[in-house]
């Protein structure tokens, strides 16, 4: 931002810390006592809640994010008047605008101050979006997200070189429910819920979704799982990653693939289920090989008054109904070679055990009969990760859970009739989402080093922000659209904290564009 726009931010924030400042209290009791109210439409002002909405319109523009979209789905003979691209970024920015579905983009079609904000006469209504994603077949759609990677790339050039020391890729299958009964391709699985099971695959250094694939409810988690799992890391080694690590639970042990992912300096650790072969062997593992699991916590700095701790209300109503009670007691860690029927030479397996103490009220009964046994195999070498490590590694992969479950606020929904039409809306909706890790991605801290603490700080919070929040406080700032002759301004009618953080997002989105420029212009000569 400049000078004088970091004044006036700066001058604001001083405002508003006044105004909320205990100390500065008026004496007045209560607070919320709101005067008579009267509403008047403004002839000439036009306005728009989501004033933030206009830095992601530059992000895709100066990323050639339309050229991409329209190079891959060629689905229209004639441009009349929209091309491929009007009605992907229609999709997505209704999701960023305050929509949550697609009928809410009936409501940014009809808003005239949304339609100047973004440059449009106008856009296509909710029936006509639903139409377009029925025209895309399972090659369009795999061509789209193709689009979104080659963009996703322009992005990540932008990084630091330690970015890429190693490429973390995650799969994992989601349920997407859904209570209607006319949808082609839904199925129901194992817990009786009907709907669609898409596989996600995530880079887990920065949470986005490689490669979405949508499939019918009944289908098991690692169906397809290996072919995406080899598009993901040939598009990360194309990206400039100097090495891929595999991450997935027990159903993504895929062990007919091991042996070729190894021969390819391909890196896994997956979780393998307890088989009875496993199980003995770590029974019969000697008492010398066992060493105790140690689970390291960040420590946080003594607060200057420590809070008195709550009670853990659960634990006293189970203990006080004398409900069965399994408290885990110990854990211990070792390791074996073990070569699995499909594979043509050995791999590591770690193996943790749990010790399960089993209570009644206060009454302890007696150690878990059955032993607990977590198995993990990788083909990591023991010289650089550690049993302890491996076994950290495969519970990290755990907060994909987490990306998936914010990624169905916007992205993972089925609205439409069709697997294929599901999948493409899927696809096209997992821009906003795209969107929001770019932003933050692309914040280069500048300035004196405490500067540069700060905005550090704000881009990890931003890339791990979960969709709605990052909607509702960064873009979700009322503006007023001012058209002139060669350019649009979006003049911030409001002030909080968070919009130092679209600021200077809106900094770096023009510095990445002068960058890409002379990149071109490079290549050119």
């Amino acid at each position: 931002m400049n000078a004088k726009l970091r004044r006036k931010a700066q001058a604001r924030k001083r405002k508003m810390l006044r105004r909320i400042d205990k100390n500065n209290w008026s004496g007045t009791s209560p607070m919320i006592r709101p005067q008579s109210v009267k509403y008047e439409l403004a002839d000439k002002q036009h306005a728009i809640a989501a004033g933030g909405i206009g830095t992601l319109l530059q992000l895709s523009k100066q990323l050639g994010l339309r050229s991409e979209i329209n190079r891959a789905i060629p689905l229209f003979k004639l441009h009349l008047p929209y091309d491929e691209a009007d009605h992907v970024l229609n999709i997505a920015l209704n999701l960023l605008a305050g929509g949550n579905c697609l009928e809410h983009i009936e409501d940014r079609r009809c808003d005239e101050a949304y339609l100047n904000a973004v440059g449009a006469q106008r856009i296509p209504d909710p029936t006509t979006a639903g139409d377009f994603c029925r025209r895309f077949s399972d090659t369009h759609v795999l061509q789209l997200m193709n689009a979104f990677n080659r963009v996703r790339e322009k992005v990540w050039k932008q990084q630091p070189d330690e970015f890429f020391d190693c490429a973390i890729i995650e799969a994992d299958g989601t349920q997407v429910e859904t209570s209607a009964e006319k949808k082609q391709g839904i199925g129901i699985n194992y817990k009786g819920q009907w709907g669609y099971h898409p596989l996600v695959v995530t880079l887990a250094n920065t949470r986005e979704p490689l490669f979405i694939v949508n499939r019918s409810g009944n289908r098991p988690s690692h169906e397809h799982a290996a072919f995406y799992f080899d598009l993901a890391a040939k598009r990360c080694r194309d990206g400039g990653f100097r090495k891929v690590v595999l991450r997935g639970d027990t159903d993504f042990a895929l062990t007919e693939n091991f042996d070729r992912w190894t021969e390819d300096g391909i890196e896994f650790v997956f979780g393998i289920d307890a088989m009875p072969k496993l199980v003995e062997i770590a029974e019969n593992l000697d008492e010398s090989a066992w060493k105790p699991m140690q689970r390291r916590r960040t420590l946080r700095a003594p607060a200057a008054k420590p809070r008195t701790k709550r009670r853990r209300e659960k634990e006293a109503i189970v203990v006080r109904n004398r409900y069965l009670n399994k408290q885990l007691a110990g854990e211990r860690i070792a390791e074996f070679d073990y070569q699995p029927n499909k594979c043509g030479r050995t791999y590591r397996v770690v193996v943790l055990h749990k010790e399960v103490h089993l209570k009644r009220g206060q009454l302890r009964l007696f150690d878990k009969e059955e032993p607990v046994y977590f198995f993990y195999i990788t083909n990591a070498p023991r010289s650089s990760k550690s049993p302890r490590q491996v076994v950290v590694d495969a519970n990290a992969r755990c907060n994909q859970e987490n990306h998936i479950s914010q990624m169905k606020q916007c992205a993972l929904s089925a609205p439409l009739n069709d697997l294929t039409s599901n999948w493409a809306y899927m696809v096209i909706a997992s821009l906003a989402w795209n969107l929001k890790i770019w932003s933050g991605l692309l914040i280069k801290p500048s300035g004196t080093t405490k500067q540069k603490e700060e905005q550090a700080a704000i881009k990890s919070k931003l890339i791990g922000m979960d969709f709605t929040t990052f909607r509702d406080r960064v873009l979700m700032v009322p503006a007023q659209i001012i058209r002139r002759s060669r350019s649009q301004v979006y003049r911030l009618l409001s002030y909080r904290p968070s919009v130092d953080w679209l600021l200077l997002i809106d900094r770096d989105v023009r510095y990445v564009a002068d960058s890409l420029t002379n990149e071109v212009s490079v290549r050119m000569h």
